[in-house]
């Protein structure tokens, strides 16, 4: 009987081992990979980039928001090299202008201000100078060098929806502030758009904001046709108050960024609202290329993730002469800085202004560190590469502190209703600073008081639920005249606030939205600052649907702006924003520990 050979078994052994060493190895590349991405395994909790260096130099940068994220981008490519025989990591913290010409003049605390910067880059060398004039006679010294070079350059200009720059003459006729002036004091009927309303201004303040820094400046130099040598005669002279109070006055309101103003911009657009929202604003020329792509953050991580605008902006460089952003590169001369870390500050501003890292900043329509306009700077994209055509130089350290102290005498009015959570939650003791978040919170206000003026008109309420018999909130001070008087009433009755109750969030906001359009002021910037930690609890108020239409403003009347603070873990960020959003305001989050301080001042900033 024929038998059919046997099979010899194979033995798969070596291929199952060789299969796991390759997955295994597969998996270790992975974590290796991920590790050394933002975002990425290795990364902390708090999103932090490890670092490059186990036992080298690290260098610490506080650069402004706008560039932020690109030179994180940049830093993340150069840390692990050698510099003088050591490994540098460069690590970029995002610091606002004015919060770290604040923070340096005062003296810099870590647990307040963030981790202390070795390097320095403002949004523009007015920072600098202003630190200069403020440290000046002072133990610390200059802080800063006398020279501190430019990484990129972009100018100020007035961004405006494209119509309306057209119905002006843009881009053939020359225009400034003169012209603007002009248009606010009147109406668009004068130009054969009555529908468009007033004419509205927005810009930032410059206690905080480079725009909204050398806009101020520029207002100056244009009222006194100076394009240099600004003195403090001619800050003081009354018809430049008067020009610069009258271009004040045209403001919808101030800002602590110019993002507020894009982003409520790009939610107007998104509803086909593009030109009721705000007719000009005061930003970067980098800001009006990234809000025509669709990304008024400008951070390059969220670069075309949402659709370009319907109305996009063209930017007017202002004929009188505008100031550039320079974006200063200043290495601290305080003496945590060491010989080891100026050795790599000096070689990565070698490598920050080497042809291809400038080539990366000219892909987000920055200018060259000497002003050179780049492939993105174009009329197509709204922008003229020819200009500016008149440069302003900037004032002196003390000229410009006497800019800035004018300019709170003459900027337009506010007034605002203060509106503070007094539930029972608002009695939980924050880690790490043994008070509660009422204590905290209080403190806050009672510090952000001193930036309001004379001028402006300040009350008080709290909330929780049935404060004064149905109604969950009660009044502690009414509108009134920032005097001594009124700010004596307002720190003791904030003072006095004590927590007990739940939260009855949504009935207090449309009261206090309806009181300050009761009292509003046509000369003045109307809002409500509402604090709140947590979620609405009174069952028998209206609900979030029928309270957001209310809040809205029918076109034509004044607009009362609710800007929102989300204070603590537990406050509900999302419905806040929509009820700013629904004024054309914006929402802080002060849900960070220890944050309500900064937080409770950038609003106020808006004022």
């Amino acid at each position: 009987m024929y038998q059919q050979p046997q099979r010899r078994r194979r033995n798969f052994a070596p291929f199952i081992v060789a299969i796991i060493l390759a997955g295994a190895l597969i998996v270790a590349l992975r974590i290796f990979v991920g590790a050394n991405e933002p975002g990425g395994p290795g990364a902390s909790e708090a999103g932090e980039r490890p670092k490059a260096c186990d036992d080298g130099v690290t260098l610490t940068v506080a650069a402004s928001s706008e560039k932020a994220e690109l030179l994180r981008k940049i830093a993340s490519g150069y840390s692990g090299r050698t510099v003088e025989g050591r490994c540098a990591d460069v690590v970029i913290e995002t610091k606002a202008s004015g919060g770290a010409l604040q923070a340096l003049a005062r003296g810099w605390d870590e647990r307040q201000d963030g981790p202390r910067p070795d390097v320095w880059s403002p949004a523009s060398s007015g920072w600098v100078t202003l630190l200069q004039q403020r440290v000046a006679g002072k133990d610390t010294g200059s802080l800063v060098a006398a020279e501190n070079p430019s990484i990129a350059k972009t100018p100020l200009v007035v961004a405006m929806p494209m119509p309306m720059a057209q119905a002006l003459g843009w881009p053939d006729k020359k225009l400034g502030w003169s012209d603007l002036l002009a248009v606010s004091a009147g109406s668009w009927a004068k130009y054969g758009h009555p529908e468009w309303g007033r004419f509205k201004l927005g810009k930032t303040n410059p206690n905080f904001s480079t725009s909204g820094l050398n806009a101020t400046v520029g207002a100056y130099f244009a009222a006194t046709g100076l394009s240099g040598d600004l003195s403090e005669k001619n800050v003081a002279d009354a018809r430049t108050r008067d020009f610069v109070r009258e271009v004040e006055r045209s403001i919808v309101h101030y800002g602590d960024t110019t993002l507020t103003f894009l982003s409520n911009l790009q939610r107007a657009d998104d509803a086909g609202a593009g030109l009721s929202y705000i007719s000009a604003v005061a930003v970067e020329e980098k800001s009006v290329w990234d809000y025509n792509q669709g990304n008024p953050t400008g951070d390059p991580a969220t670069l075309g993730k949402h659709a370009k605008p319907k109305v996009p902006l063209v930017a007017i460089y202002p004929k009188e002469g505008t100031l550039y952003s320079d974006n200063p590169y200043a290495v601290l001369t305080a003496s945590w800085v060491d010989d080891a870390k100026r050795a790599v500050a000096a070689d990565f501003l070698a490598h920050l202004q080497a042809p291809e890292q400038q080539e990366r900043f000219a892909e987000f329509a920055f200018r060259s560190h000497d002003g050179k306009a780049g492939k993105l700077i174009t009329q197509a994209n709204g922008l003229l590469p020819a200009e500016p055509k008149t440069t302003l130089s900037p004032p002196a350290p003390n000229v410009l502190d006497k800019v800035l102290t004018s300019w709170a005498d003459l900027r337009k009015p506010a007034n605002v209703l203060m509106v503070i959570d007094v539930s029972g939650s608002m009695g939980a003791t924050v880690p790490g600073t043994g008070k509660s978040k009422l204590d905290l919170a209080k403190q806050a206000a009672i510090n952000a008081l001193p930036q309001f003026a004379s001028h402006d008109r300040v009350g008080l309420w709290m909330f929780s639920t049935k404060r004064d018999g149905d109604k969950d909130h009660l009044e502690l001070a009414s509108l009134s005249a920032v005097d001594d008087a009124q700010r004596k009433k307002l720190r003791a009755r904030l003072d006095g606030l004590t927590p007990d109750g739940g939260t009855g969030l949504y009935d207090t906001a449309l009261a206090a939205h309806e009181r300050v359009r009761k009292l509003r002021n046509g000369d003045a910037i109307n809002a409500v600052v509402f604090l709140t930690d947590g979620k609405n609890e009174d069952p028998d108020s209206l609900a979030l649907e029928n309270l957001l239409p209310e809040l809205r403003t029918e076109p034509g009347q004044e607009t009362v702006r609710m800007f929102t603070i989300a204070y603590g873990q537990d406050a509900d960020l999302d419905v806040l924003r929509k009820i700013s959003e629904a004024t054309s305001a914006a929402a802080y989050d002060s849900r960070k520990p220890g944050s309500i301080d900064q937080v409770f001042t950038a609003v106020v900033s808006n004022f």
